[in-house]
Order: C-alpha cells, then sequence, then structure tokens
C-alpha cells in the first residue's frame, strides 16, 4: 500500500513540475513552493483511494470465484451420481422434436 502512495505522490508532483514546463515558467520559485505540497496531497489521497477500490474490486472477485467453484463441485456431483437423466444441457423443445421425428 505505502508504494501506491509513494507513487501517487511522487505522480502530483511530477504534473505540478510539468504544468509549469508547459507554461514555461520556473519549477522552483518561492511564491509557488506553497503548491507542490498540496498536488503531493491530491496524488496521495487518489492513490489510498485507488488501494480501497482495488481491495474492494479483489474481495468480491474472491467471493465470486468460490461461488462458481461451489456450483460447479455441485453440478460434477449432479452428473456424476446418475440421478438425472436429463441431458447436461438443455434442449429446446423445437429441437427435440425434430430429432424424435
Amino acid at each position: 500500500m505505502v508504494n501506491r502512495l509513494i507513487f501517487w505522490t511522487t505522480f502530483g508532483l511530477v504534473t505540478r513540475a510539468w504544468q509549469l514546463g508547459l507554461e514555461m515558467r520556473p519549477i522552483i520559485s518561492r511564491r509557488t513552493l506553497w503548491i507542490y505540497p498540496v498536488y503531493g496531497g491530491v496524488g496521495a489521497s487518489f492513490g489510498y483511494w485507488l488501494q480501497g477500490v482495488d481491495e474492494r474490486q479483489t474481495e468480491v472477485l474472491a467471493e465470486r470465484k468460490k461461488a462458481i467453484m461451489e456450483k460447479r463441485a455441485r453440478r460434477a456431483a449432479r452428473e456424476g451420481s446418475g440421478a438425472s437423466d436429463a441431458p447436461a444441457i438443455p434442449v429446446p423443445a423445437v429441437v427435440a422434436a425434430k430429432q424424435e421425428a
């Protein structure tokens, strides 16, 4: 988590330096020196938010994967026991009627 915060803080600082470079203004001057911590803080807060998004998405994906694996296990157990004579893939009535004829 710390590496993401450091990256986005650096990204914010580089963004400010790039902005001043595009404007052809001095990168370090006494009047504009106070804004660098602001850009760094904005970058760090974005990185912190992004870390939370990543953790939430990872949690949702893990839960979904677990549900899918449980569903597959139940299906394999059902098909393996031979409890059902129905095909694994349901056949539409139109196709089934043509096969009987």
